[in-house]
């Protein structure tokens, strides 16, 4: 018994010892493996292709742009004052004159309406009884359209006929918040949207299957990536479909092949992918500091000071009342400001070379921190 217990623990020792040499042996292989897929993925070039769809637009494919003029009601007690707006005066007069109510010698005084501009974006395609977004943005001096309901607005095109009837609950992107010692606006409470709040009327009439020619137009024109595309749409087909006009429009002649049937061709070319060529650009934001370059960007010799200067401000009320054996005096509040100046004395000079690529500075500068 003694040897059989002998010879079952030197068996399990055995075991272990082999499911660890396997265990090892996993975990250098996954960690090859790692490493390999890193120095891969550090050799492979870095691309920004794009499909076609994603940066150019094909002809008569495209939005319309609809407006209309609405009443805004509801409001709690944030709309327009009839007096400075004029205008929601006669809108109003207007509306209740349409339901019978006759109020033309009679002074209105609410703060429960807003006049307001809708706007909207017919997309291509749409038919009549489908539904879109549209957005309310007010004209007088309403100062919030939370809770308010836009009443029946026809949105109207270019041409001045009605495509589509607007209606229905505003729902606005920020808040206001008031109190005795101040007032707090998160956003604009001033402007709102409508989700699926116009249903359209009327059709753009635009037949895309009896086109026996189209063309693409870039959005950010560019002879380079006009070029490109052409070349990926011949490329495709294996015959001179796509020819390049201009830094925006690419003209498409179908083939035999795709006579009658543009849009199977549209769907193939849409979904082509290009890497259109990027221009030098640097982008500066005043008012939140921010700066965004291209990677096309190269550096001269400069000097980079990064630093920053914040001023503070804080208002307090204070009481200021007379000594406790005063003869007289009265009690009275007292403004106290206190101004603070942080003017980033910790701030570092980085010497930048000619050349420089867009990667060295972000490693030259600390990150920008916000307090």
């Amino acid at each position: 018994m003694q040897v059989a217990a002998k010879m079952k623990t030197q068996s399990t020792e055995k075991m272990q010892r082999l499911g660890g040499v396997l265990r090892l042996k996993i975990r250098i292989g996954a960690t090859l493996a790692l490493v390999g897929s890193m120095l891969i993925a550090g050799i492979a070039p870095a691309t920004a292709a794009s499909r076609i769809k994603d940066i150019a637009d094909f002809q008569g494919i495209r939005d319309n742009l609809l407006i209309g003029y609405g009443l805004v009601v509801g409001l709690n007690g944030t709309g327009d004052s009839l007096r400075n707006a004029p205008f929601t005066k006669q809108s109003l007069e207007a509306m209740l004159e349409r339901m019978g109510v006759n109020t033309r010698d009679s002074s209105l005084n609410t703060k429960n309406v807003a006049a307001v501009m809708v706007t909207a974006a017919l997309r291509p395609f749409a038919r009549v009884g489908t539904r879109m977004d549209v957005v309310v943005s007010t004209m007088g001096d309403s100062s919030n359209l939370q809770g308010g309901m836009l009443l029946v607005t026809p949105m109207l095109g270019a041409d001045g006929e009605v495509y589509a009837v607007a209606q229905g609950p505003v729902a606005i992107g920020g808040f206001v918040a008031k109190g005795e010692g101040g007032t707090v606006t998160q956003g604009v409470p001033t402007g709102g949207r409508i989700s699926n709040g116009a249903i359209i009327e009327r059709e753009v009439p635009f037949d895309l299957a009896s086109l026996e020619t189209s063309s693409i137009s870039l959005r950010n024109p560019d002879l380079t990536t006009a070029r490109r595309v052409a070349q990926a749409v011949n490329a495709h087909f294996g015959q001179p479909v796509a020819r390049a006009m201009d830094s925006t429009t690419i003209d498409l002649v179908p083939s035999a092949d795709y006579k009658g049937r543009i849009f199977d061709l549209l769907v193939e070319i849409e979904q082509l992918v290009v890497e259109p060529d990027q221009t030098a650009r640097v982008v500066i934001d005043e008012a939140s500091g921010i700066i965004v370059m291209g990677g096309s960007v190269r550096v001269n010799e400069v000097a980079v000071a990064q630093g920053n200067l914040t001023v503070r401000v804080t208002e307090a009320e204070q009481v200021s009342q007379p000594g406790a054996l005063a003869q007289a005096g009265n009690t009275e509040k007292v403004d106290r400001t206190d101004i603070e100046i942080d003017d980033g004395s910790d701030k570092r000079l980085t010497m930048l070379k000619p050349g420089v690529s867009l990667r060295e500075p972000g490693r030259l500068i600390p990150p920008y921190v916000t307090r």
